[in-house]
């Protein structure tokens, strides 16, 4: 199966997607399919809208995006409090050999390793 952007690499637990070899938060699975839409339709416009902010060389309306941006994310599970309650540590953002999941990763295809390693 060939990988796209839109489907990551995921660790086993699913907490985490793999991009350029760094761990990154995925979004809560116990959110339903339509707040997830939701939540993710107000990250991608607040995305647009720091990019609008950019252009036009717009300090305020860039913030005020900026704070909707980590608003969607937070409440998409990806940013703030971790979504799951066994009390593992969060590893995001952290590269994937620094972490317990390592060894598994080392394990993982060659072809698999190389796109999680070099993926945008």
């Amino acid at each position: 199966m060939t990988r796209t952007p839109a489907d990551p690499l995921r660790t086993p637990d699913g907490r985490y997607i793999i991009i350029r070899g760094r761990l990154w938060r995925a979004a809560n699975p116990n959110l339903s399919s339509a707040e997830r839409e939701r939540l993710t339709r107000e990250l991608m416009e607040a995305r647009r809208d720091v990019a609008r902010a950019k252009k036009r060389s717009d300090p305020a309306l860039r913030l005020e995006a900026r704070v909707r941006v980590d608003d969607a994310k937070t409440a998409l599970g990806e940013r703030g409090p971790v979504w799951w309650n066994d009390g593992t540590p969060d590893y995001n953002r952290r590269l994937v050999h620094n972490t317990p999941y390592a060894d598994w990763f080392a394990a993982l295809p060659a072809a698999a390793r190389k796109f999680a390693l070099t993926e945008a």
